[in-house]
């Protein structure tokens, strides 16, 4: 028997395309489980006994393959048995960044062979952007894969729990103390089916050794590892703070430029995040300067010191719910609020009535609403949430940060 699959959310939208004309292609950081979500769809498959093949172009042989044209793949398809040309063919291609030139692969397999349908995967964005030119617009739904949502590793955690329900007190402490867990150690799906708090961390040193050896020596043709590293510990301590890019330069010894490059490759291969202040065209009370975030805070953490801390800082807290945010919501419909005079929201989100200011606290006895109450006179709002995991006193504005239909849902 395999090893157990488990569904993730993201697996729905993509089923509503298997059965379209468009190239599927799967985006995300290494190990956030891209491979399992194809073996799922293949295993969907085998179960309604339709035609399947599986690459992954980590193996040498299948790349040269590939590297060969599309008329050598369909003459080894043809050889395999399946008669491309007159039936249905899923054809599953993992890691296809390693192809140098994936556009015109796949832009004549999807034209010349319309019964053969690709969905393939990619650990690195830019990469595949760089290569998947615009030849092939209109052919492709994209899909960017993420680290677990804590909805999802309470389910792969085998529980019935309902965490958007009200919980009971056994319950409740039983969760509280699994999203403790998830902004400690990340939602990595290794990570998070592992039990050995031991084995965990030498997991997400292992993601973060291999991150620098593939896709960042190899793919981004990064010379100067030492001080990428170096880069990398300095913002996983800023994650949650305002960037200044000048500064982080001066630092690591490495020009503005190259600290703009580097941000950009961190970015396109899922390890951070810049999220940009909300402006009203408001130029003389608004920073502009955006904030960093890590998007997995197990893989901040290990940067950070080597190891996974025993408690929870408010900083990890607000990154986490940054994670969540980003899962639970589409892509950069999101922005912090800060003035000159020092007034602060950590998050605002769009909802049906215009704006939500979201303050992030691990304790609400810790909440100050000055900068709230401003912001809802300025913009003529009357709704907001403190995300906490601690509530001093019941009221409406009081949520956990698993309660995601109470948050995204507005």
């Amino acid at each position: 028997m395999g090893k157990k699959i488990y569904i993730r959310h993201i697996m729905e939208k993509i089923s509503k395309f298997l059965y379209t004309d468009d190239i599927l292609i799967l985006h995300g950081a290494r190990q956030v489980g891209k491979t399992s979500i194809l073996k799922h769809f293949i295993e969907e498959r085998e179960k309604n006994e339709e035609k399947f093949f599986y690459i992954d172009l980590e193996n040498l042989q299948y790349l040269e393959l590939l590297e060969q044209g599309v008329d050598s793949f369909i003459d080894h398809l043809l050889q395999r048995g399946f008669h491309i040309k007159t039936e249905k063919v899923f054809v599953f291609i993992d890691e296809i960044q390693y192809l140098s030139n994936p556009s015109n692969f796949l832009k004549y397999l999807h034209d010349h062979y319309p019964f053969c349908k690709c969905i393939v995967s990619g650990s690195s964005s830019f990469e595949i952007k760089n290569k998947l030119q615009d030849s092939l617009v209109g052919r492709t739904m994209n899909f960017e894969i993420f680290p677990l949502s804590f909805s999802e590793k309470i389910l792969f955690e085998d529980t019935s729990i309902n965490i958007n329900k009200s919980l009971d007190s056994v319950t409740l402490e039983y969760v509280r103390k699994s999203y403790k867990e998830y902004v400690l150690y990340g939602g990595y799906p290794k990570i998070v089916l592992t039990k050995d708090i031991e084995m965990k961390e030498m997991y997400l040193q292992q993601i973060i050794d291999t991150y620098i050896r593939k896709d960042i020596k190899d793919l981004a043709n990064i010379r100067d590892i030492l001080k990428f590293n170096k880069l990398l510990r300095i913002l996983s301590v800023q994650s949650g703070q305002m960037l200044n890019v000048q500064e982080i330069a001066n630092t690591v010894g490495i020009s503005r430029q190259t600290v703009e490059h580097y941000l950009f490759i961190l970015e396109s291969t899922y390890i951070i995040k810049r999220v940009y202040p909300y402006s009203n065209n408001i130029r003389s009370e608004l920073f502009k300067t955006p904030k960093i975030f890590f998007y997995d805070t197990g893989l901040m953490h290990v940067l950070q010191s080597g190891t996974v801390p025993n408690l929870m800082s408010g900083e990890s807290f607000e990154t986490s719910f940054f994670s969540e945010i980003v899962k639970n919501m589409k892509k950069d419909q999101y922005n912090y609020w800060r003035t000159q005079d020092k007034k602060e929201i950590d998050f605002i989100l769009p909802f049906s009535a215009g704006l939500l200011p979201i303050e992030v606290k691990i304790n609400t006895a810790k909440l100050k609403t000055n900068a709230i109450d401003y912001f809802l006179k300025k913009y003529d709002l009357s709704q907001w949430l403190c995300v906490a995991m601690d509530h001093h006193k019941n009221k409406a504005e009081y949520v956990y940060p698993w309660e995601t239909k109470k948050i995204f849902s507005k």
